[in-house]
């Protein structure tokens, strides 16, 4: 991967944007994807970035920007803050992690706690955390010095920084889905150099983890003829799961196009030409279902919209150490591109 597009990278996990506040990872988005596009962003917070916005059919690639997080529920008279989830977590993945919690205009570091195991029963041992059971410790004296730092309603994100692992892959939090906004962005870098005449507008969609609400409102006013979203997905390539039940996906394999019940056929299909047409590394993965990404959103908006979904493999997913390969990051984006340069018409249901 070039050195600039790394940097966007690592620039966009560094960035807490969880669902509710994305404004720091969304300014992230915005300030790269200036310098090769027409950059917008609306009342809620979605940013769009768009080359040969003039051009016909229109193409739109979704990646949303925010992550899962935490809210603050409650300070207690010790200076404990409780605590509710923003997403999907597992209570414990959360235990022990260290949190950035954003209060005003920066932010407050703390780490998740729960009852020690020295002081547990051996009952208590045997039990899963619950998340009522866990709170953040901002190592505050008691309540007055706590709520000098964090208010009710604050949220955080756990904070774990990059790593580079064996073989150039990499652990993160907020991989699910700073990976799909950044191939959102690159893709059209991609098509800025060498455009067709197709319009392609990236989106870095708000509230995914949550409501789908930056896919609605960003999918109505784009108002695309097709539509791809980039999101990650479960890689099945680690002990314990079963590819009788979920498929093939591995890191490394390259892009991953969903085929199924959600997936427009013609869509699909151009996917897969252009992959083959210019080399481009691929991997299919069943859907009989919704995608439970933000293209369920926007095809439902307007007359409807014929889309697909492309996916990076993860591993962890929803974890603040979730594993992926950037090689398959470059093929989404080039594979996107080259859809978008390839296209001719809007896909049609015949």
């Amino acid at each position: 991967m070039r050195d600039e597009s790394m940097q966007f990278f690592e620039r966009l996990v560094e960035a807490a944007g969880p669902s509710g506040d994305e404004r720091r990872a969304a300014r992230v988005w915005r300030d790269y994807t200036a310098g090769f596009a027409e950059t917008r962003s609306d009342a809620l917070g979605s940013s769009t970035a768009a080359v040969n916005a003039e051009g016909t059919p229109r193409v739109a690639v979704f990646g949303h920007v925010d992550e899962i997080g935490l809210v603050v529920n409650h300070i207690d008279d010790q200076g404990y803050v409780w605590f509710g989830n923003i997403g999907g977590w597992d209570p414990e993945v959360l235990v022990g992690q260290r949190v950035r919690i954003l209060h005003g205009d920066g932010t407050v570091a703390g780490v998740i706690g729960k009852k020690s195991r020295h002081h547990q029963d051996a009952e208590e041992r045997e039990k899963a955390s619950r998340l009522r059971d866990l709170w953040i410790d901002v190592g505050a004296a008691g309540a007055d010095q706590a709520r000098e730092v964090v208010s009710v309603g604050d949220l955080a994100v756990l904070e774990q920084p990059l790593v580079r692992l064996a073989g150039g892959r990499l652990a993160t939090r907020a991989a699910d889905n700073r990976c799909g906004a950044w191939v959102a962005a690159e893709a059209v870098r991609l098509y800025a150099e060498d455009a067709g005449g197709a319009s392609l507008t990236g989106v870095a969609t708000v509230g995914e983890e949550t409501s789908f609400l930056g896919a609605y409102t960003s999918g109505y006013s784009v108002a695309p003829d097709v539509a791809i979203a980039v999101d990650v997905t479960n890689a099945t390539d680690y002990p314990s799961t079963s590819k009788e039940r979920y498929g093939h996906v591995s890191l490394g394999k390259g892009a991953t196009i969903l085929r199924g019940a959600s997936s427009h056929p013609a869509v699909f299909e151009g996917l897969v030409a252009a992959a083959e047409a210019e080399d481009i590394p691929y991997q299919i993965e069943p859907a009989g279902g919704e995608t439970a990404t933000d293209l369920d959103a926007v095809r439902a908006t307007r007359a409807g919209v014929p889309g697909a979904v492309v996916s990076i493999p993860l591993r962890h997913m929803h974890s603040p150490n979730e594993v992926l390969d950037p090689s398959d990051m470059e093929a989404c984006a080039a594979l996107v591109a080259a859809f978008a340069r390839r296209l001719s018409a809007p896909p049609t249901a015949d």
